[in-house]
């Protein structure tokens, strides 16, 4: 369960982080907080897999590279050595099961849109399992934003 403060930072990070020489002191002053003590609670937070990921979302096509999801048909027996083949290239964003007949599926995040094809092939080569690729055609964004805490007047 989280502490109160803990709801509080994550509540107030959330769509937003200061972009400045000192970000954390300014989420801190925010807060009432030292710095420290947002460092502190963030690293708490991501050690105790209470946050998986805090860090900046890229625009890779902006700076000439691309993201690409791509999946697998990996036989259930290979599927763990698989992983590994594909985890082990700094290429692959991350990695997950499906049930599905493409039950692996990944990102491949390269800083060359020409670099994708290369990727795929090694994989290929690799693991002697064809790769299918998705390219990304449109870019949507959406913003989920859930409430982690009651609002302080108790209205919703």
């Amino acid at each position: 369960m989280h502490s109160p403060d803990d709801l509080r930072l994550i509540s107030h990070l959330h769509g937003g982080f200061p972009l400045s020489d000192r970000p954390f002191l300014e989420v801190g002053r925010a807060l009432g907080w030292s710095e420290d003590l947002v460092i502190e609670r963030l690293r708490h937070l991501l050690s105790h897999g209470e946050l998986t990921r805090f860090g900046p979302l890229f625009q890779i096509e902006r700076a000439g590279g691309r993201f690409v999801l791509a999946a697998m048909a990996v036989p259930e027996e290979r599927f763990d050595a698989v992983a590994a083949q594909v985890n082990a290239l700094p290429e692959v964003a991350h990695n997950y099961r499906r049930e599905h007949a493409l039950n692996m599926w990944f990102v491949i995040a390269t800083e060359d849109a020409a670099q994708v094809s290369a990727v795929i092939g090694q994989l290929e080569a690799a693991t002697g399992l064809p790769v299918l690729a998705f390219p990304k055609e449109r870019e949507y964004a959406v913003e989920l934003r859930l409430p982690l805490m009651e609002p302080a007047d108790g209205t919703h």
